[in-house]
């Protein structure tokens, strides 16, 4: 079968299909998924260029959705034709997180899901939300699992609650429509004013473009009548933390979850302290909040926001179109 590999040294001129031998029937208490779509996210950006370190020959991506042609003995949960997609930490099943790297996950600690089939135990999937393609379907395990765990897992959002999202990338996309979905006020900010139009027409209720305000995050504060908002999924990292301090309410909680502008800088711990607020790393979450997840997808209807489709032939280019920053939302990957 074909695959998507990384290449030595991993460039994204490296990456290119190769042939793999099909991983056959599966074993007790596992699963054959024929694979159908992705969806594309900054950490597997950071393995294909070589900025996260992987092993050449690696199968690409982390994300995929795809339908059901075998079960093994012991399997309860799936049948043959069900729609299905896959965990970003395939180990960590339930409770509070136990794993600090990426070791146990799909393209990159270990072969990923750019390819036909894959042979898995079927708790390294879970049911797909209902009516979702697999592309769909795959921009729910990374992005959409953050924002739901930051927001309502380990935030506790609530509606009437105020949630600022940084940027309008998949994470924060995903973001946006979590909180409208629940009641809650959402604040967008981009550097594009085109974006941020269409963050309106998704539901935002205040957008900021930060190039343009400069202390866009006393402005946030302000804007809310100087109480500050309740949740904050901060993106940017070093560069970006201290607006987000000024931006959040005292008590307030900011889940770190990217490195945008940098991986280490000064952070104001006078000022966080004097807020008393929250500042957590967050990476992705456990099966059982993807579950969860999806059961709210069910509930509300919330459809991903899907950018660009590509071949998988063509992942190179796709990921160049995400190096661009040119997307809102997703970028999809189908076979």
């Amino acid at each position: 079968m074909k695959a998507m590999t990384i290449g030595s040294p991993a460039t994204l001129d490296s990456l290119a299909f190769t042939e793999r031998s099909d991983p056959g029937l599966p074993g007790r208490g596992e699963i054959r998924v024929a694979l159908r779509g992705s969806s594309l996210n900054f950490h597997d950006l950071g393995v294909v260029t070589g900025r996260l370190p992987s092993e050449a020959g690696r199968i690409a991506l982390a994300d995929a959705g795809g339908i059901v042609e075998a079960v093994g003995d012991n399997v309860i949960e799936f049948s043959v034709g069900d729609q299905v997609v896959s965990c970003f930490f395939p180990d960590w099943q339930d409770g509070a997180p136990t794993i600090g790297t990426f070791a146990r996950t799909p393209g990159d600690g270990m072969d990923g899901y750019a390819t036909e089939f894959a042979v898995a135990p079927a708790t390294a999937f879970t049911h797909a939300p209902r009516g979702y393609d697999a592309v769909e379907a795959a921009t729910i395990t990374t992005a959409g699992l953050t924002a739901w765990r930051a927001l309502v897992g380990d935030g506790g959002l609530k509606a009437g609650d105020i949630v600022l999202l940084l940027g309008t990338g998949g994470v924060s996309i995903w973001g946006l429509q979590i909180a409208r979905a629940m009641g809650a006020t959402a604040i967008v900010t981009s550097s594009s004013g085109e974006k941020l139009e269409r963050a309106r027409t998704l539901g935002a209720d205040h957008v900021v473009n930060y190039r343009e305000v400069k202390d866009w995050g006393r402005a946030i504060a302000n804007w809310t009548g100087g109480r500050g908002v309740d949740h904050i999924l901060e993106l940017g990292g070093a560069g970006t933390l201290a607006n987000s301090i000024a931006a959040v309410r005292v008590g307030g909680h900011i889940a770190l979850i990217g490195t945008v502008t940098g991986v280490a800088g000064d952070v104001p711990t006078a000022a966080l302290m004097a807020k008393q607020a929250r500042l957590q790393g967050l990476i992705v979450g456990s099966r059982r909040q993807q579950q969860a997840f999806i059961r709210a997808i069910d509930a509300t209807g919330i459809r991903p926001v899907i950018d660009r489709r590509f071949p998988l032939a063509a992942l190179p280019e796709a990921f160049r179109f995400q190096q661009s920053s040119a997307h809102f939302g997703k970028i999809g990957v189908e076979w």
